[in-house]
């Protein structure tokens, strides 16, 4: 590429990519960047301003207690970076410096690491591929990164690293089944996409005793523009589970309530109906299940997204959008199809449009969103991209405030 050719720099997208341990919770993110909208690949030559303008907006406009509440949060580190003390994040105990996989263990990044180390930081070795290059890294390394899909590493491998007292973090994994191959080799942490597939639900649906016939029929009912108070009492004891953990939730600090909360009746009534119909959405979204739980940011943030862009670009209420943004991952979470959720749920003429073709004024937003999402904003402004980016860091930052109250 040409400097002629060179993107502007200031479309780069930043996004958050879950990372769990062995029991499937979620303990930390890795802060991903695209130097440009729409890239396919990173663009060399903008990496370290991608990397500044990234680390300028999640560490000091939102601030990474806003971003990933007490998760660590791993941060991918150029060489240009390593070597300059004063461009590393702050928060050293609870950010992970990422060496990318082109960076070797030459004398100069080793220099650099162990004054990296001394500061507090974490050190993970990105995509590591074990050469004579990059055997000295391995004497800094807490975490080294493994991909298992197209590299997978042999058991003598993962012991080498094991018997060196290093943690290891298997990267794209893809199914449960190469989830439960990886951490019976020796993986304690995991990133990719395998709690993104509905099978790997079923075998806990009945074990946790989830009435899922009584959560569709209480979310139709918070659907409906006068909800009857008594038979949402009535399907919240049906589920005591769901009640418990709703009253939990609402009893946190981060609902501001003016007292706590007592009896399901008491909660309907001081929540009020929009806020109680996000919130049990929520809960049955997350199902009590590990998978739903690493993706329910993930849902709270694009809902939370969708609300502010369809207040900004349409003058629309908050409430439908938000509402369509939840629902747009249904068929991740509950391992259902969007069709058959908008058959079952009384949902508004332009949700049902907007989750199923994209059509309408909230089709729209749920379409952009998504596109931010994947980076795929080739024709998206400048301004644009940089004003989704704040909406992303805001509603990120607001998701986070909820599950902090889910899990106390």
């Amino acid at each position: 590429m040409t400097n002629s050719q060179k993107p502007n720099t200031g479309s780069y997208c930043i996004a958050l990519q879950p990372i769990c341990d062995a029991n499937m919770v979620h303990v930390a993110d890795e802060l991903l960047y695209r130097a440009t909208a729409g890239a396919s690949f990173a663009v060399i030559e903008d990496g370290l301003i991608a990397t500044a303008r990234a680390c300028n907006a999640a560490f000091y406009e939102t601030g990474v207690e806003s971003l990933c509440g007490r998760r660590k949060l791993f941060f991918n580190a150029p060489r240009e970076w390593l070597l300059n003390p004063a461009l590393l994040p702050p928060s050293p105990e609870q950010v992970v410096i990422e060496v990318l996989e082109c960076v070797e263990g030459d004398e100069e990044i080793l220099v650099a690491l162990k004054h990296i180390k001394s500061q507090g930081y974490t050190i993970a070795l990105d995509d590591f591929v074990l050469t004579d290059a990059t055997r000295p890294l391995l004497d800094l390394a807490d975490i080294v990164k493994l991909d298992v899909l197209e590299q997978p590493p042999t058991r003598k491998q993962v012991e080498h690293y094991l018997t060196r007292g290093i943690t290891l973090l298997a990267e794209k994994v893809e199914t449960k089944k190469e989830f439960d191959q990886a951490r019976a080799m020796g993986f304690t942490l995991f990133q990719g996409y395998f709690y993104a597939h509905p099978e790997t639900r079923q075998s806990t649906a009945f074990k946790r005793g989830r009435n899922q016939s009584a959560q569709l029929r209480l979310l139709g009912e918070l659907q409906k523009p006068e909800a009857n108070y008594n038979e949402l009492e009535r399907l919240l004891v049906q589920e005591p589970q769901l009640a418990v953990q709703m009253l939990r939730t609402v009893n946190s600090a981060s609902h501001n309530l003016p007292h706590e909360i007592i009896s399901m009746r008491q909660a309907i009534v001081l929540l009020g109906l929009n806020r109680l119909r996000s919130l049990v959405t929520m809960l049955v979204l997350a199902n009590d299940d590990p998978c739903n739980m690493l993706l329910l940011p993930q849902a709270l943030t694009r809902a939370a997204m969708c609300s502010r862009l369809a207040a900004r670009d349409y003058k629309a209420n908050k409430e439908p959008a938000f509402m369509m943004g939840l629902l747009s991952m249904v068929d991740v979470l509950l391992g259902q199809k969007l069709e058959l959720l908008c058959d079952q749920l009384p949902l508004a003429p332009n949700i049902k449009q907007a989750l199923l073709a994209h059509e309408g004024p909230l089709g729209k937003t749920l379409h952009l969103v998504k596109a931010f999402e994947k980076g795929r904003l080739t024709n998206a402004s400048d301004e644009a991209i940089a004003t989704l980016n704040h909406f992303f860091l805001e509603s990120r930052s607001w998701a986070n405030k909820v599950l902090d109250g889910m899990d106390n």
